[in-house]
This record gives structure tokens, C-alpha cells and sequence, in this order.
């Protein structure tokens, strides 16, 4: 059996970032918050004197056992590039949303920043699509889109 469990998001303050995805989102914490570290870690990892914190947050729309967001800060921790819609690896994550301009403006109004701007398209054979990307607090992808 083959089952998709989670995302793992790195951040630079977990707790802050996990608020955003509950007010914004409506994810619900899976407790426990996780406080990890030790021989076993470093080894499943394959990197050393790690120290992680977090928690996993149940995505919306999928039930008690659908996957969850887990966002960690890890200590050390290394910087990275801000993301790129267009760079390879790691794109977006996506949210099909009821209003998209209200989603949009919670996004910007939580502290999230703006990417592009929403727009509309007919797609042949699935309808019409009203999409935008934005940027979560931590500067992370996210897709929001409404079908009609």
C-alpha cells in the first residue's frame, strides 16, 4: 500500500507560519506539537545535531485521515533563494477556495505578499478557472483557484 502523508515546510518561526495556515486556511492542529532531536534523527535525516519543532496541520477538504502540512523550524538551519513559480524542485502548494478575492485579501491581510494577479481563463473540457499566486509569511508558493 502507497498512501500520501504529508508536506513538510521549513520555517523560520513554525509557530507564526502554522497560525497563518489556521486563520487563513482553516487547517487544524494534529497534536502533538513535535520537539525532536537526538542519534535517531540525525541519522533519518542525514544530517547531524539537528533539533526540529513543529507541528502537522490537517489540510482542509480531506477528512481526519487525509494528509497534513508539517511545519517544522529545524536548528541549524540553512537560508535558501526566495522561491520562483518557475524553478525547478518544490513549486506551490494550491487551495480551491469558494471566493477568491476574499481568500486573496485574507492571504495579504495575514501577512502573506502578492505574486500575481488574479486572473480568469476558460480551460477547455474542465471550466473556467479563476486563479492567483501568492506568497505565504514566509515567503512560500501558494495557489489560490476557484473553479466554475
Amino acid at each position: 500500500m502507497i498512501r500520501y502523508v504529508h508536506t513538510n515546510l521549513v520555517a523560520r518561526d513554525w509557530q507564526a507560519l502554522a497560525r497563518f495556515y489556521q486563520d487563513v486556511f482553516g487547517c487544524d492542529p494534529v497534536p502533538p506539537p513535535r520537539d525532536q532531536r537526538g542519534a535517531w534523527l540525525d541519522r533519518g535525516v542525514g544530517v547531524r545535531g539537528l533539533h526540529l519543532q513543529g507541528v502537522h496541520l490537517r489540510l482542509p477538504g480531506h477528512g481526519e485521515a487525509g494528509p497534513t502540512l508539517e511545519i517544522y523550524s529545524y536548528e541549524p538551519l540553512l537560508d535558501a533563494p526566495p522561491a520562483q513559480p518557475n524553478r525547478l524542485g518544490f513549486g506551490h502548494l494550491a487551495f480551491a477556495v469558494d471566493n477568491i478575492e476574499a481568500t486573496h485579501q485574507r492571504v495579504l491581510a495575514a501577512g502573506g505578499q502578492p505574486l500575481g494577479t488574479v486572473t480568469t481563463k476558460p480551460i477547455d473540457g474542465v471550466g473556467v478557472l479563476t486563479f492567483v499566486y501568492v506568497r505565504d509569511p514566509e515567503g512560500n508558493i501558494l495557489e489560490l483557484q476557484q473553479w466554475v
